[in-house]
């Protein structure tokens, strides 16, 4: 089985001893190319180049933002990405299996969340998640997943677990920034800046209305997290569940926020942190649950981001379920 290996040489959780090792380990058992990503976006094109080589499998070693940028390369061959198609045509019926016609995707998590990874059910540990991966290609262990789209504008990108508009992106933003400097994005970094930063946010005036097929229009939304799985992350060990139904096989999920301040929050996020499967309940919660599309759009520009990578702001995404779009061996 002929397999490109992407290696994100500045992945959190590896150095290069481990690097080698695990190379070494994945070598025995595939035709492997291995491929170092050496800037932005350059997993997008490599991913995109062993589809148009008729690679079988695309192994990725690195954190959530290495992964959707692989995803993006194996479903947007060229040059990472295809011109979308209108935010308002139907979504394809089902049917068929779209995920046969592209490689198999492997992961082994590099990062400090490994969100994708953790929500496929592998190891948090590369090692162990290598073991892990070199049993199901033993076995011929494939699982397909559909995958969210967001659309805005003439750009389209996929993501594997999670998307948000608001505040949850302004945390994102702040802590790129942070990583921009050196700092390494931990756990602890994470609930400092969303903190810090809520102190800072405005809490006055929603900025997002919510509509879509077949959804009652809802004005007044401060935050949106969009699920393509659950769990949403991770603090540490402990999931983070704001949308206990979300899964791989079915549309996306939604939880929006109407009001941001603490009497409101503070039960939401004891709730999200306590509880594995029962929905968060309030009047000021938006939820959607196996939709197939929706609509934000914003009266500003607001924070946006996908699988934790900031994107800017935007003032119209739609969302898309997309079905059946990936072969895992896990």
């Amino acid at each position: 089985m002929r397999a490109m290996l992407l290696v994100n040489p500045k992945a959190t959780t590896t150095n290069a001893r481990t690097r080698d090792v695990l190379i070494r380990a994945l070598g025995a058992a595939l035709e492997l190319t291995v491929e170092e990503t050496g800037y932005r976006g350059h997993a997008a094109t490599l991913a995109a180049t062993a589809r148009a080589k008729g690679y079988d499998v695309v192994v990725v070693l690195g954190g959530d933002g290495t992964i959707n940028e692989t995803v993006n390369g194996l479903l947007n061959p060229v040059n990472g990405h295809d011109s979308p198609p209108s935010a308002h045509a139907p979504a394809p019926l089902p049917g068929g299996d779209p995920s046969a016609g592209r490689p198999g995707l492997i992961v082994i998590p590099g990062g400090s969340a490994n969100v994708f990874a953790r929500g496929l059910g592998l190891p948090n540990d590369p090692v162990e998640a290598t073991g892990a991966v070199l049993e199901a290609l033993r076995e011929g262990r494939r699982r397909t997943v559909g995958l969210g789209q967001a659309l805005w504008g003439n750009e389209s990108r996929y993501f594997t677990f999670c998307a948000g508009m608001g505040y949850d992106a302004e945390v994102v933003r702040a802590v790129e920034g942070l990583r921009g400097t050196g700092r390494k994005a931990t756990p602890a970094r994470y609930v400092n800046t969303a903190v810090r930063h809520y102190l800072a946010t405005d809490k006055r005036h929603p900025a997002m209305t919510l509509t879509g097929p077949g959804i009652p229009t809802v004005e007044g939304v401060f935050m949106v997290v969009v699920s393509n799985t659950s769990p949403w992350t991770y603090v540490g060990t402990r999931p983070v569940r704001p949308t206990p139904w979300a899964s791989f096989e079915t549309g996306l999920d939604m939880l929006g926020l109407r009001r941001l301040g603490l009497i409101s929050l503070l039960p939401l996020i004891r709730h999200i942190l306590t509880e594995s499967e029962a929905l968060p309940t309030g009047r000021h919660l938006v939820q959607l649950h196996d939709e197939r599309q929706f609509t934000l759009t914003a009266d500003r520009p607001v924070a946006f981001q996908l699988d934790g990578d900031y994107l800017g702001e935007r003032e119209s995404v739609t969302f898309r379920s997309t079905p059946n779009a990936l072969q895992v061996l896990v």
